[in-house]
């Protein structure tokens, strides 16, 4: 069957149908909550570039990226030529690939702080991975965290990331938030919660934990916090402190390694001892890694003294993945990342003035190639700032689906990514379409 005759038998389906059929095997009828909307999900026939086009025929332009992960837009023939042809020589092998190789060498002489590297399969499994390499390092069994930060589904990096105001505590001593139901209270005990760009808080709170932490975690443009990102004093703090204490300093890179070349940490004065990375760097395909100074990541080396951290995973550095993804950063080269950030601050510029003449209250935070506009006039730099109450988030829910309508996808959040696909005339469809939002959901702002 071509691929013709495949988009017109999915065109004969309707989503409606389509989701039924899913319910009855998948809860809620989707494997990622992303996808889940009423009165059903919606499902894509083709892709590429920046067009999605949904089995209805339907073609939208792409600021979400499967959140925020294909930095050049959707089937790049070089990526698909380079994959294709690995597909022939296999998928998955249990002996090493070259393209580890060369992969690793790649990401490391783009990272300063990057000596070496393990990969992984995902971001979350790169976060689970660089806390346990905190632990064994340091021999200390407590990690800290911001409020409000998102860093995958270990148990332990998902504390508090959707505390709320009947349940986050005092902004002195902020609760450790269960996500789950069932997250035992050892997982609690062992997570220190810490306000985001708050220095003094943050530091008297270390402080009283100081003998058992193993690592700060620090997502240096947090997307669940606003993308407002850190200030340079307070990363400064944060570096300072487990200078003194024993502790790592690890960055959460797997959203906002695209901000620069050599990753959002190129914006600050101090190099963390571990980061974390994902999503742009599979090139379109499940991939994670951590990396950091050789004195750390030898603790993973099974020939050395010091071994101390056993890791292996089925896929991990599978050569799919990891051809995709050389590909991608090989093609994101310095001046690409920076004509992206270009293209990026004319649609921010855009964005902005659409707001002026909606004449909405409205600003935007984010670093680099993603964005998210909040509907407020100050900008928020800290979890609680950022913090949609109830009517808010259904003034952005509304506007989200008015995007929709009009053709545009964006995260959930309210954040846009943009790819290198982009061009000037999807910018202005892109704004266009936000001030038509902007001016549908003006009312539920005033009210």
């Amino acid at each position: 069957m071509s691929i013709q005759d495949k988009d017109l038998a999915i065109g004969q389906k309707t989503e409606q149908g389509l989701y039924d059929e899913a319910k009855k095997y998948m809860p809620g009828g989707v494997s990622r909550n992303v996808l889940y909307r009423q009165p059903h999900a919606h499902y894509v026939s083709r892709a590429s570039g920046c067009y999605v086009t949904d089995i209805n025929g339907v073609e939208r332009v792409d600021f979400a990226n499967n959140i925020a992960s294909l930095i050049h837009g959707h089937a790049h023939p070089a990526i698909i030529d380079a994959v294709t042809q690995q597909l022939h020589r296999g998928t998955a092998y249990t002996v090493g690939t070259e393209v580890e190789i060369d992969y690793a060498r790649l990401l490391c002489d783009r990272i300063p702080s990057f000596d070496k590297l393990r990969f992984v399969n995902s971001g979350t499994e790169a976060v689970m991975a660089m806390i346990k390499a905190a632990r064994a390092y340091t021999g200390k069994p407590k990690i800290a965290k911001a409020e409000g930060g998102y860093h995958g589904s270990y148990d332990f990096a998902e504390v508090s990331q959707s505390a709320s105001p009947a349940t986050w505590g005092e902004i002195d001593a902020p609760s450790s938030v269960r996500h789950a139901k069932g997250t035992p209270q050892s997982v609690l005990d062992h997570v220190v919660i810490i306000p985001f760009n708050d220095i003094e808080r943050s530091i008297n709170i270390l402080n009283k934990h100081k003998e058992d932490l193993a690592c700060v975690l620090i997502d240096p443009v947090p997307h669940r916090i606003g993308n407002a990102p850190a200030s340079q004093e307070f990363i400064q703090a944060m570096y300072d402190w487990t200078r003194a204490n024993n502790a790592l300093l690890c960055y959460d890179e797997v959203i906002c390694f695209r901000v620069n070349y050599e990753g959002a940490q190129a914006d600050y004065p101090v190099k963390p001892d571990l980061t974390s990375l994902g999503k742009i760097i599979g090139g379109g395909f499940p991939i994670g890694a951590f990396g950091g100074c050789a004195e750390v990541m030898n603790i993973l080396d099974p020939g050395d003294a010091g071994f101390r951290f056993p890791l292996s995973g089925t896929f991990s550095a599978n050569p799919i993945s990891l051809t995709a993804g050389k590909v991608a950063m090989e093609m994101f080269d310095r001046k690409t990342v920076e004509k992206l950030n270009q293209t990026t601050q004319i649609a921010i510029n855009q964005v902005l003035e659409a707001g002026k003449i909606a004449d909405i209250p409205m600003c935007i935070t984010g670093r680099g190639s993603m964005f998210k506009v909040h509907f407020r006039e100050k900008a928020p730099v800290s979890y609680r700032d950022a913090y949609d109450y109830p009517d808010m988030k259904k003034a952005i829910n509304v506007f989200l689906e008015h995007l929709y309508e009009k053709r545009i996808m964006i995260i959930n959040s309210c954040t846009s990514v943009v790819s290198t696909a982009i061009t000037q005339k999807e910018i202005d469809i892109l704004s266009d379409a936000m001030l038509s939002g902007f001016r549908h959901i003006k009312p539920l702002l005033n009210g």
